[in-house]
């Protein structure tokens, strides 16, 4: 198959039957899942290329997944972006739900553990006609990226044993972060947490999940060799 092939059918009918079906009614969310090729964020040659739009994760390198496009979709309707935030990513991974959020808040700060990883990342969101308002990082996520502090909005791909203090500190008031929680051997659960001026935080548990871990000092521990690093 190649690069160039028209998928757009298959985003449609990703969009139709895996998203909308399933209840997810943001218009400026299912246009942007119908614009970005998925395809494009995985290897041409791996067996999740032809697969990117089917209803599951789907493997990429480093070990790493591409969400299932409903998941995607779901954690970034939650967020409910206007055009006017500073989102932060952790967890980029293949750039994907970087691409996604590009195109729904006003600057993305995306954080990827993996340096391979991040700059395919970067690759695939210049060759995708993304906004230009993303920028990834390599580093540990679950400590955040406070230079860029206060964060209108943080999602989180990879699951942490409890919700990292440091993301908590970076949510501006009045923000959304959603993410995986789960401790070791417990089940996952999709946390969307609020912070709120007067109240205080809020959680609400959206259900079960499966994302692969949070690898950092707030999560499940930091590898010697991990640094920090713009690319």
């Amino acid at each position: 198959m190649s690069e160039e092939y028209d998928r757009s059918d298959e985003r449609e009918a990703m969009v139709r039957e895996q998203i909308e079906a399933r209840g997810i009614r943001d218009e400026r969310v299912l246009e942007a899942m119908r614009a970005v090729p998925r395809h494009r964020f995985v290897s041409p040659q791996s067996e999740s290329y032809q697969r990117a739009y089917d209803d599951a994760a789907q493997p990429i390198e480093e070990g790493q997944t591409i969400s299932q496009p409903y998941i995607v979709a779901l954690m970034t309707a939650c967020l409910r972006l206007q055009g006017q935030e500073r989102v932060l990513e952790i967890g980029a991974g293949s750039g994907y739900q970087t691409a996604i959020l590009a195109r729904l808040a006003r600057e993305v700060i995306a954080v990827e553990r993996h340096a391979p990883l991040a700059e395919q990342a970067r690759q695939a969101l210049a060759q995708t006609e993304s906004p230009g308002n993303a920028r990834l990082f390599v580093g540990d996520g679950s400590r955040g990226w406070p230079e860029f502090a206060p964060y209108d909005a943080i999602l989180c791909a990879a699951v942490a044993p409890t919700v990292p203090p440091a993301l908590i500190a970076q949510l501006a008031p009045g923000g959304r972060m959603i993410l995986p929680v789960g401790a070791p051997g417990a089940p996952q659960h999709l946390i969307l947490l609020t912070k709120d001026a007067t109240v205080g935080i809020t959680q609400i548990d959206l259900g079960e999940v499966a994302f692969v871990p949070l690898v950092g000092a707030q999560g499940f521990g930091l590898p010697a060799d991990l640094g920090d690093a713009d690319v």
